[in-house]
């Protein structure tokens, strides 16, 4: 497993190839109670990972749990 960012609660990781030979990139996300990573989205792509590193409200957004993201007032006009 190669972690390639990390930003709490959230990291990002690329986790070997998937049959198709193309790299496995996975969003994992910190467990409050027993401080380890899950899985939390498995990226389809490459682009779509840069995306979620880039642009966190984007990780919020995929996020299962229901995090609040772009929320009205977070941006400047």
């Amino acid at each position: 497993m190669n972690i390639l960012m990390e930003r709490f609660p959230y990291r990002y990781v690329e986790l070997g190839t998937l049959e198709n030979g193309k790299p496995d990139f996975r969003i994992q996300k910190q467990d409050a109670y027993t401080r380890r990573y899950k899985d939390m989205y498995l990226c389809d792509n490459g682009m779509q990972l840069t995306q979620a590193i880039e642009d966190f409200e984007y990780t919020k957004w995929l996020d299962p749990d229901g995090v609040p993201a772009y929320t009205k007032g977070d941006y400047y006009e």
